[in-house]
């Protein structure tokens, strides 16, 4: 249970440390894009072959579908709901334009949408280790690469905003909390469920994970990154392979 929780944590802990990043130094927008791109790659290694390769193993290609496809249909459905109300800036490093100044609603709908990624993200730590298993480094390393250019881009957005450092420390400390709270579920919950009940969750956020890099991370890494964005991504996709092999 504990170890669940610290693994949890520690993925979340990116984000505060992407935002103490941008608080305390000046990190252009290029490397944000950058080091989102290695994110992305390394979420969908991740999520490719911790998640859904393991749950086509554990249960066939049915249950893994069902979940997939049902995971990417549920964030992207909730994703709509809160973009509509400012969540859209999460990954985004330029506040709010003339239109939204004054909705005092973005950066909670900023902070929602955050935890909105983390969850799915954090159970999977939880799900790795059913079972006394070892936690599944390279998903770790993958959603701690991720979460760290989303505290970076989305602290600079809240900053321009007028969101103080406490108010910003108070926001990552949170998604820490929710981060844990998240993999202890997936392994509370899931550590008596048969293998085709695991093989369904484990792809439902996985499903979940890819429609968020499409939808949120992609599209902010190569705006601001540029095409050399698409050798990073390869990169990171590269990189948590090889974590996975070690």
């Amino acid at each position: 249970m504990w170890t669940a929780i610290m693994w949890g944590g520690i993925a979340g802990s990116a984000s505060l440390l992407g935002a103490l990043a941008v608080l305390f130094f000046n990190v252009k927008k290029r490397i944000i894009g950058y080091i989102m791109a290695l994110g992305v790659g390394a979420l969908i290694a991740a999520t490719t072959y911790e998640l859904l390769g393991e749950a086509v193993e554990k249960a066939g290609f049915t249950e893994a579908a069902i979940g997939f496809i049902g995971g990417a249909l549920i964030f992207t459905i909730f994703d709509i709901v809160v973009s509509t109300n400012g969540g859209h800036k999460r990954k985004h490093s330029e506040g709010r334009n003339e239109q939204e100044s004054g909705n005092g609603g973005s950066g909670i709908a900023i902070f929602i949408g955050t935890i909105m990624d983390a969850i799915p993200e954090s159970a999977m730590i939880g799900v790795s280790l059913i079972g006394g298993h070892a936690v599944g480094f390279s998903l770790v390393a993958a959603i701690f690469i991720s979460n760290f250019p989303e505290g970076l881009s989305s602290t600079v957005g809240l900053k321009k905003d007028g969101y103080s450092r406490a108010k910003v420390f108070t926001m990552w400390g949170a998604v820490i909390v929710f981060s844990a709270l998240s993999s202890l579920a997936g392994y509370a919950l899931l550590d008596h469920a048969s293998d085709s009940i695991q093989a369904i969750i484990s792809a439902f956020a996985g499903g979940g994970i890819i429609a968020m890099v499409a939808s949120t991370m992609m599209p902010e890494a190569f705006k601001e990154g540029g095409p050399a964005v698409g050798f990073i991504t390869a990169i990171g996709v590269f990189v948590t392979l090889l974590i996975g092999s070690l």
